[in-house]
């Protein structure tokens, strides 16, 4: 680790993804037999998952600025607590409003995640490896999803019920606790981190700087940070394509069930879309990381990722009407990869974009964005499952990041404002 300590955060940052995404597959993975069990429709499936949603949208801009006040140890530490305890707690659910309480709950846990990541990437990743980083964490979240089938349909079968499966997956997170409590300072006064690293980082962070000219050392105003397009495409570049994301991770599993599939008859392939998303988030890290060491401008690197990706989703088309099974899932892979490296971009913008103290700020919003799409989408895609079928559904999700891609190009681009005060130029 000499040397490397920043690698190791970057580890801990994917662990903690990994969880929080065992955390909340672990309902969809149980979806079909819950939705027999209370006799749900695909509608009531959807309100489970909207509760989810809104705690999820409001807390991350509420958790990103908590994140800029109060750091990135302490506020990590009561997220995973949080969702922890509202994973554990919902062994105890009777039925749809109980379910409903307790993804509540877990949402507004987990909503820190994904700003406090970022915010742990911008103190300890120079810019020119900060897309690996984003990329390492972020593939945490098809890791878990990947992981999640293996894992609760191994458990349902050990204790002959869904209850035990949230608990012993809800346990993990205290095991991470105790081990981020012992590993998380910020680098200027981490006591196990060598000179040399130390003295890397710092004078990455000192040109950034020096780049933005004298700035305030407090938060900035959202009002000031919705003033500027930058913050805008930002929110544009996850508020389009994170439902796109979602509609997959929480819907799988029942579509496949649509299609006549079953968990146990597709065990073999269900976790190959999440794999894929796994590969395309290091795909997207490494290339716009190769491209900035070869003299790109970041935000071109960034961009030309996020067109490509955007093209690639437009997968899920021919996934529409296949009844195949493996050129079925070779689509949702083709699609996912795409998204991921799409999505590893997006979520390196607010620490590409902004000085350190807004990058959480930044980084809520542009969440908050993408759990406003997915409450609406995952809203219209029950009531369009029970009343016609998927395919509409894959149809339009295919195109949804064409227009993320095309404002990010609009918006995300450097201004008068670039180079100083908070804003960064790139």
């Amino acid at each position: 680790m000499k040397g490397r300590l920043r690698w190791w955060i970057g580890g801990l940052l994917f662990a903690s993804t990994v969880i929080n995404y065992l955390d909340r597959q672990t309902l969809s993975v149980l979806g079909p037999l819950l939705k027999t069990e209370y006799s749900w429709s695909n509608q009531d499936f959807a309100l489970i998952v909207i509760a989810f949603r809104i705690s999820y949208s409001i807390g991350q801009t509420i958790s990103g600025r908590l994140l800029d006040r109060i750091g990135t140890r302490t506020g990590l530490t009561i997220s995973v607590l949080w969702y922890s305890i509202a994973a554990v707690l919902t062994s105890f659910a009777t039925g749809l409003r109980s379910f409903c309480a307790f993804r509540f709950l877990l949402g507004a846990g987990e909503a820190a995640n994904w700003p406090g990541a970022t915010k742990a990437v911008s103190e300890w990743f120079p810019r020119r490896e900060r897309g690996w980083a984003v990329a390492l964490f972020d593939s945490g979240s098809s890791i878990g999803a990947a992981i999640a089938p293996a894992l609760v349909l191994f458990l349902v079968a050990q204790f002959g019920g869904w209850r035990p499966a949230f608990v012993i997956v809800g346990l993990l997170g205290f095991v991470w606790v105790a081990i981020w409590r012992w590993s998380y300072q910020p680098p200027e006064r981490h006591p196990r981190i060598t000179e040399e690293e130390r003295a890397m980082i710092l004078a990455d962070r000192a040109a950034e700087r020096a780049e933005a000219g004298d700035a305030p050392v407090a938060p900035p105003r959202w009002s000031e940070l919705l003033r500027l397009p930058q913050t805008w495409g930002t929110m544009a570049a996850r508020g389009l394509t994170d439902p796109v994301w979602f509609m997959i991770a929480d819907w799988f599993a029942i579509y496949l069930a649509a299609k006549g599939f079953s968990l146990a008859e597709t065990a073999a392939g269900f976790w190959v879309p999440f794999l894929a998303a796994d590969l395309g988030n290091f795909f997207g890290g490494g290339l716009s990381s190769h491209l900035i060491r070869r003299g790109w401008p970041v935000g071109r690197a960034r961009k030309v990722v996020i067109v490509g990706g955007a093209f690639g989703v437009l997968a899920l088309i021919p996934a529409a009407f296949l009844s195949s099974f493996a050129p079925l899932v070779a689509c949702f892979a083709v699609a996912t990869f795409s998204y991921a490296a799409m999505s590893t971009m997006a979520i390196s913008l607010p620490a590409d974009l902004y000085q350190a103290r807004a990058v959480a700020t930044v980084a809520g919003l542009s969440g908050t964005a993408a759990g406003l799409g997915t409450i609406g989408s995952t809203f219209l895609i029950g009531i369009v499952a029970d009343r016609f079928s998927f395919t509409p559904i894959l149809v339009v999700a295919s195109f949804i990041p064409l227009a993320a891609a095309i404002l990010v190009i609009a918006l995300v681009r450097n201004t008068a404002a670039s180079g100083r005060g908070i804003l960064k130029a790139i």
